[in-house]
């Protein structure tokens, strides 16, 4: 089996934040909709996906630089670091 490459952020991520709920709480705030959710493993807040039209995971990550997100849908297990544009499942 190949070893995953992981970068030093995730490498630091030692229990992971999970979504509370499974809503883009902007999207709720302004009305809009979202395609897929990921949760910050820095805050624990939970955005739409950049499938979404108005990306805020993405809008997250450039306003707080938080670097590491995983996945906060159902069956999907990975993170991702911005920073270094790695994936790694777990």
């Amino acid at each position: 089996m190949m070893e995953q490459k992981i970068c030093d952020d995730i490498g630091l991520i030692k229990k992971l934040k999970l979504p509370g709920v499974h809503v883009c709480e902007e999207c709720i705030k302004t009305g809009g909709k979202w395609v897929h959710l990921r949760t910050c493993q820095t805050c624990g807040v939970t955005l739409c996906c950049d499938y979404s039209p108005n990306q805020h995971m993405t809008q997250h990550y450039l306003q707080s630089h938080h670097k590491v997100i995983i996945s906060a849908e159902q069956g999907e297990r990975w993170l991702w670091c911005y920073k270094h544009e790695i994936i790694v499942e777990y």
